[in-house]
């Protein structure tokens, strides 16, 4: 008798939870390494980046600043923090492949973009730009996560 596609799925998707439930092997576990930019720090919570094998993975930065509270202002600042973190790991945003940008109010869009486009002149990663309701700081306006490959 033929399994029916419901429990096919089912056992696929059970496959999958065990999966991700798994821990880490010893040998991927010692593969993340820890990166952290100039001026940053890891938390409890928190590794301001993770390298595995010719991939960074940047945590979302924030671009928050008493100084410029602009979307422009915010958006060079989140980047320039994501620039840190690819410098710790040995590589530029030249070498982005994709970034996700959260931001708090869909009139910053051209903003953003605008101080974006600076980071990224020409052939800039795959992006994703996503509108939340707030971010973890109060007068944060944008945070942006990206991932690169290492050369």
């Amino acid at each position: 008798m033929l399994p029916t596609r419901r429990a096919t799925n089912a056992l696929l998707s059970l496959a999958i939870s065990m999966l991700a439930a798994a821990p880490l092997s010893a040998q991927a576990a010692a593969a993340r390494q820890p990166i952290v930019g100039e001026g940053q720090r890891i938390s409890p919570t928190l590794t301001p980046g993770i390298r595995v094998g010719n991939m960074i993975f940047a945590s979302g930065q924030l671009g928050t600043s008493p100084n410029d509270t602009t979307i422009a202002g915010q958006t060079t600042r989140a980047l320039e923090n994501t620039e840190k973190v690819f410098k710790a790991a040995g590589t530029t945003l030249i070498n982005a492949v994709k970034c996700t940008v959260f931001l708090t109010d869909v009139k910053d869009f051209q903003g953003m973009n605008q101080a974006y486009t600076k980071f990224f002149p020409s052939n800039p990663p795959a992006r994703s730009t996503v509108v939340v309701a707030a971010l973890v700081v109060p007068n944060a306006k944008v945070e942006i996560e990206c991932q690169g490959v290492i050369p």
